[in-house]
């Protein structure tokens, strides 16, 4: 990487949550989990995110090597992000992380106020398409 990424944290899980912090990072990372995105398609996806937003996301990403940003030569230009294979290894860990919140909003009954995990198994999505 050309761009020296800001100093992360020695302890690996804090690295990890460092890395995947933020508001909508693991959402944006859901919507590149099935294939490359423009920005105005993913911000369509996410009607409460700013461009700038968005941007800053996507480019914090980019920068710890989970999203790629790819610029093609065309008149106008198209940029398409997409998940890496580093950003791609996150999916498991993110469905765990939604699992968990569902366990703890149980153990504290709170499940009327949780939203449903947007991000499920590769599986049960590939069995829902058949």
């Amino acid at each position: 990487m050309a761009k020296l990424i800001k100093r992360l944290p020695m302890l690996p899980a804090e690295r990890a949550l460092k890395v995947i912090s933020g508001r909508w990072k693991a959402v944006i990372l859901y919507h590149l989990f099935d294939g490359p995105r423009r920005l105005s398609a993913l911000q369509a996806l996410m009607p409460g995110i700013t461009q700038k937003v968005l941007i800053q996301q996507l480019r914090e990403m980019e920068e710890h090597g989970v999203v790629r940003r790819e610029i093609f030569a065309e008149i106008p230009s198209r940029v398409e992000y997409s998940a890496t294979q580093l950003g791609l290894s996150l999916e498991p860990i993110l469905l765990a992380l939604c699992q968990w919140g569902q366990h703890h909003a149980d153990e504290l009954n709170e499940m009327d106020r949780l939203a449903d995990c947007i991000i499920r198994p590769r599986q049960a999505q590939d069995a829902h398409a058949v």
